[in-house]
């Protein structure tokens, strides 16, 4: 909807009782210092107050008292034992309406939050997965409906679980409405989309920028032809970056979010959010004034949906990672990708030595109180090797980078892509990356990984299959479709009739799901506190950390080799073994302090 056909839907009164919250006092402040000398800034704050005052209007009443419950515990979405679940929809059950029908499987991992990448409409054909969105307002039509989706989020809701689906911020498919009014010449939206006239100007903004995919889509701009010149893509050619210097492009976005919102949504990952200002001269990731919208963001979306909680998809090193929480004064993002914790995770099973491990962890432990890290073991992306370049030598990435690519080891995963000189992200479900099923350690070393994401500070995300031990989808080869985007290899169909024999208790993979579901069940009964604190054991093999707890401590220690390690403990909760830690063991212990 334009702003114009807007205006006679909603009442100016309601947007001055907007103006009145100091919510918005504080995004206009943050919208001031980037906006502040656009001509068209002032309209966009009255079309924007108008917005938010009607779907304020009309947010359901269901959800206003959800809203109205959490307000007493803003991270409501913390609670112990209770992980994320990221899938995508065709994968897990075909379509929304078949993924009610599977939550019962969700229940038994005592799941609390939800997350289906990307389901609103995509481009036809070549999507990036989904991440190329034609309509922010309806869903996916080989997935469902918005009905569906709503009646899905209902669904969640009544099992105490809550949906949380992507925002792909930073751009749109190029068949997006908003993109086809800019090449129909409609004058609201001819600057929604950076588009450069001169090769010579898109050579000077390249000097600085660095390709995400260089092996399949190398650059970042595209010459269009229709669009008069070379439009920025920094991801696919198909992808269009938006122009946030644009404040309209900031209203629409917003307006998105809100109707998503009132639709169920009880959290949005915002994909991409280093990349949404560009700056020549700059590598247009991390810039201050995205740090300003996200303040801007947050502080909107709460004077309509104030439980609703934003996440943070910033696959960066953790210094950059860390700003996008924001401060206590001034939140951005209330929760953020542990990518840190999670790539030094698979880099420590490599090595077998918990020394970067240990310093992420503690890195970690630098955020703000009111975020939150989202701790992980492997998701629908690559594992970014690179993201660790300001804390391992790039010798040291380039070997873990091999050994997960299958070279000399047991992992069974490939080498995906890099910029020139750094090493190749890696691949590869974890079960596989872990040797696959028919290695005798390779349930051992899953479940150590995911012991000890459980166990950190933050809400544990398990993916799709890995409760099961679903290995790597070899067959996207197979289809046209798929075929050359090496990331479908792990992005498998969920097997429900693995899924089913992991109840019997005979199987390896009711080793892993028995196992997950005793870690949930033990973090419901602990009073674990904030904050934690990694501990020095004098074996390099050994990764030691505590918790504190209302009287005494958590603590959890893990054999990150292939060897038996004698350790001395009492009070094991998890295992009942009271000296050895086996072979990528791991041990959940209470100590008095």
């Amino acid at each position: 909807m334009t702003l114009q056909a807007f205006d006679t839907l909603a009442s100016p009164s309601r947007g001055q009782t907007v103006k009145a919250d100091p919510l918005w006092r504080s995004a206009v402040t943050e919208l001031t210092q980037i906006y502040g000398d656009h001509s068209g800034f002032a309209r966009c704050l009255e079309d924007m107050a108008i917005r938010i005052g009607r779907a304020r209007f009309e947010r359901p009443a269901e959800l206003a008292a959800l809203d109205a419950a959490r307000s007493e515990r803003p991270d409501w979405y913390l609670r112990p034992g209770r992980p994320a679940y990221c899938t995508y929809i065709d994968r897990f059950a075909g379509t929304l309406r078949g993924t009610i029908r599977h939550l019962d499987h969700l229940k038994d991992l005592n799941i609390g939050i939800f997350h289906p990448l990307p389901l609103l409409k995509p481009r036809e054909g070549d999507s990036d997965g989904g991440f190329a969105v034609a309509d922010y307002g309806d869903v996916d039509p080989r997935l469902g409906t918005m009905d569906d989706l709503r009646d899905l989020a209902a669904e969640l809701r009544a099992r105490d679980m809550s949906l949380v689906i992507d925002m792909v911020c930073n751009h749109t498919a190029r068949e997006h409405p908003w993109a086809q009014k800019m090449l129909a010449a409609d004058p609201d939206f001819a600057d929604f989309y950076i588009v450069l006239e001169d090769r010579a100007e898109v050579d000077a903004w390249e000097v600085a920028l660095q390709d995400v995919f260089p092996g399949t889509a190398p650059g970042s701009f595209t010459y269009d032809a229709p669009a008069g010149g070379w439009v920025w893509t920094t991801f696919y050619p198909f992808q269009w970056d938006l122009n946030y210097a644009n404040p309209r492009v900031f209203v629409e976005m917003l307006d998105s979010l809100l109707y998503l919102a009132n639709a169920g949504v009880e959290g949005f990952r915002l994909d991409s959010t280093a990349f949404l200002w560009k700056q020549k001269g700059t590598i247009c990731r991390n810039l201050p004034q995205t740090h300003n919208i996200l303040r801007a963001l947050r502080c909107l979306v709460s004077l309509v949906a104030p439980s609703v909680f934003l996440l943070a998809e910033a696959i960066e090193s953790q210094a950059s990672v860390l700003p996008f929480f924001g401060t206590p004064q001034a939140r951005e993002c209330d929760l953020a990708y542990n990518n840190g914790v999670m790539t030094a995770l698979w880099g420590a099973m490599a090595d077998q030595k918990s020394d970067v491990l240990g310093a992420v962890i503690t890195r970690a432990g630098e955020k703000p109180a009111h975020g939150h890290w989202l701790n992980y073991v492997r998701c629908h992306d690559d594992i970014i090797w690179l993201a660790l370049a300001d804390t391992v030598p790039m010798a040291r990435l380039k070997a873990w980078s091999d050994f997960f690519g299958g070279q000399a080891s047991y992992a069974r995963g490939l080498a995906f892509q890099a910029p020139d000189g750094f090493p190749a992200s890696g691949c590869g479900m974890a079960a596989s990356l872990c040797g696959g099923l028919d290695d005798p350690q390779a349930v051992a070393r899953l479940k150590m990984l995911y012991g000890i994401t459980y166990a950190l500070e933050g809400i544990p995300l398990l993916y799709m299959g890995d409760e099961i031990g679903l290995e790597n989808f070899e067959s996207f080869r197979d289809d046209p479709a798929l075929r050359d985007e090496l990331r479908w290899l792990h992005r498998p169909e969920m097997d429900w009739a693995a899924a089913a024999q992991a109840l019997e208790p005979s199987s390896p993979r009711a080793g892993i799901l028995g196992y997950l579901q005793k870690l949930s069940a033990l973090l419901m009964r602990l009073d674990i506190l904030p904050g934690q604190t990694v501990k020095s054991t004098g074996r390099d093999a050994v990764l030691t950390f505590e918790r504190p707890m209302a009287s005494g401590c958590f603590v959890c220690e893990a054999n990150l080799s292939d060897v038996a390690i004698d350790l001395l403990c009492s009070g094991d909760i998890l295992t009942g073994d009271r000296s050895v830690l086996p072979p990528y063991g791991v041990r959940w212990s209470m100590r008095a302090l």
